[in-house]
């Protein structure tokens, strides 16, 4: 069983979409739903595949798209949730009404993926800065002092790394490593 071309290949290759296009998409989809999109563009009158009207509609189309800038709360939301869940926009998008995944990833991108990297670097130096005020090095090894609740005057612990090897012969050979 072979499937059916999505799309006329003879016509010539088009680009963006002419606002005629998207008033024939619009036209049908308001008056007929979307109910086979492989089959919309014949039935429609559009040169376009199924996967392209898909696209126009649910990315540009909507009549529930917001079309405004992001506000603050939704830019917080979207950092959050992009340190809890990663790169998974639909997840996202799908708790922001009017947004639509494609849409929260070119935020991202473009805005606050440098913003995350700096607030990220600015939290790891107060942190470095912190750390190296409270830490003491010793010779033979790293000083780590008890909690202040139970610090007494010399009770601390220190840790020696000089019986780690760090060979580098014992992980260069093997099937891995010619």
């Amino acid at each position: 069983m072979v499937k059916t071309p999505s799309c006329d290949k003879s016509g010539p290759g088009k680009d963006t979409w002419t606002p005629e296009e998207d008033r024939k998409l619009i036209a049908y989809v308001t008056r007929y739903g979307f109910w086979n999109w492989r089959q919309l563009p014949r039935f429609a009158g559009l040169a376009r595949c199924g996967k392209s009207c898909r696209l126009r509609w649910m990315n540009h189309l909507r009549p529930k798209i917001k079309r405004a800038n992001f506000s603050s709360e939704e830019e917080e939301y979207i950092l959050r949730m992009h340190t809890k869940l990663g790169n998974r926009w639909s997840a996202i998008a799908a708790e922001l009404p009017g947004r639509t995944d494609v849409e929260v990833k070119n935020h991202w991108q473009t805005t606050l993926k440098k913003r995350s990297q700096e607030e990220a670097l600015a939290k790891e130096e107060t942190r470095a800065s912190k750390s190296s005020k409270n830490k003491e090095s010793t010779s033979n090894g790293v000083h780590v002092p008890f909690p202040a609740s139970s610090q007494n005057s010399n009770d601390s612990v220190d840790i020696s790394f000089s019986s780690l090897s760090s060979s580098s012969d014992e992980y260069s050979s093997g099937p891995c490593f010619p």
